[in-house]
Parts: structure tokens; C-alpha cells; sequence
């Protein structure tokens, strides 16, 4: 199992844009096949260190991961849609 873990901070974080955001993360469940499980969490602390969503994906492996990060959907659906809203995001990926 691989894992894709992404932080997101957003330029303007209003609970709009948050919910917006999250929604299109969201949806990625069932329409990229590569994607074995979604989660999406939203900061509840909203602290000096908080980034705003979580976005942790499984998949079967690495190769599953790669092919996910060039899916249309995942660029043109997914990316393309939140990338003005982003200000910072980092990434954690992981095998167990």
C-alpha cells in the first residue's frame, strides 16, 4: 500500500473556499480508478502551524500513485480547479 499525503494552505480560507476545495478533493472517489481510498479533512484548530485541508490517498503502489498525478481528471478536474486558491501545500508519500 502506498501512501499521498497533501497539505493545503489556502490563500484566502473562508469556509466557502474551504468547502470548495475539499469538495473537489472529494470527488476524485470513483473517478480516478487508480485511487484505492480518500480522505479529506478539514483543520478544526486553525493555529498559527495549521494548513487548512488534509488530503490523504491510498493506492496499490507507486506506479498506481504516479499514474494518479497524470490522470485527466486529476490535472484538469482536480488541479486546475484549486490551484488559484492554493498558496502553499507540502506532501508526505509513504509505503507500509
Amino acid at each position: 500500500m502506498f501512501t499521498h499525503v497533501v497539505l493545503f494552505k489556502l490563500s484566502e480560507p473562508t469556509k466557502e473556499n474551504v468547502k470548495y476545495v475539499s469538495d473537489i478533493l472529494k470527488g476524485m472517489k470513483g473517478n480516478i480508478p487508480q485511487i484505492k481510498e480518500v480522505e479529506v479533512g478539514i483543520d478544526e484548530l486553525k493555529s498559527e502551524r495549521s494548513f487548512n485541508i488534509c488530503l490523504i490517498t491510498r493506492f496499490d503502489s507507486l506506479e498506481e500513485m504516479k499514474a494518479y498525478q497524470v490522470h485527466p481528471y486529476h490535472v484538469n478536474e482536480v488541479l486546475a480547479k484549486i490551484k488559484p486558491f492554493i498558496e502553499v501545500s507540502k506532501v508526505a508519500d509513504y509505503s507500509i
